[in-house]
């Protein structure tokens, strides 16, 4: 695979000047120079070969040629909303969210979480996507949502099914379905009114098994069992 690299502009055959950090990156860092070839992808489902024509300071101005579909997306909805785990390990969790082809992310706000995101951190998961994106070949971008409280979310209509809270019960793996919605709670768990919050709004509560897990070991086995794609 061509190295890729993200623009949020629209795109199509001819002259292309790109600018920002994704410039820095093809020009400084990749040292990419006049007649390499990359592809360029904003988003929209295509790939976008194109041929350097020129490198300067801030800009690199390339030949766009005819746009290339490849979907590498699910073919159904997936959302995961989790608490977060501490530090570093948030941006693992969001790197192999979109990995796995999840289609939305959705940072919980619950009762026994010791991070409880602000918004501002939506801008900074947006650009984790962006570069796992960049790498693992996914050319429309896992949406990431505003941190919401337990309550509203459970309550949410707009959410595909099954929805799925992890808690102690029957094994996720009985589901027999692919896609829907995912809810991981903090190390601490959930507790004993939010998941009857959610129970009252029709979610399943489900286990991965008798092991207790961290946060992002949760999401990203649940992610991998109901996203697996049909053969």
């Amino acid at each position: 695979m061509a190295d890729r690299f993200f623009t949020p502009d629209p795109l199509g055959p001819g002259e292309y000047v790109l600018t920002g950090p994704e410039a820095h990156h093809l020009s400084a860092v990749r040292r990419f120079a006049e007649g390499d070839e990359v592809v360029l992808f904003n988003g929209d489902g295509h790939e976008y070969p194109a041929q350097v024509l020129s490198v300067g300071k801030k800009t690199v101005v390339l030949s766009v040629l005819a746009p290339v579909v490849a979907d590498r997306e699910l073919g159904f909805p997936l959302v995961v909303a989790s608490a977060l785990p501490k530090s570093d390990r948030a941006d693992f969790l969001v790197e192999k969210l979109t990995e796995l082809g999840a289609t939305r992310f959705v940072p919980l706000l619950t009762t026994r979480a010791v991070v409880q995101p602000k918004a501002s951190v939506v801008e900074k998961f947006e650009r984790a996507v962006i570069e796992a994106s960049k790498q693992c070949g996914r050319n429309r971008l896992m949406l990431v949502d505003p941190p919401q409280k337990w309550d509203d979310f459970v309550a949410r209509t707009d959410l595909p099914g099954p929805r799925v809270v992890l808690h102690t019960g029957p094994g996720l793996a009985h589901v027999g379905s692919r896609g829907g919605a995912i809810a991981v709670g903090p190390e601490g768990g959930f507790t004993p009114a939010e998941v009857d919050r959610a129970r009252e709004n029709g979610w399943l509560v489900l286990s991965l098994g008798t092991r207790i897990l961290r946060v992002e070991t949760a999401a990203i086995a649940a992610t991998a069992l109901l996203g697996e794609r049909p053969v």
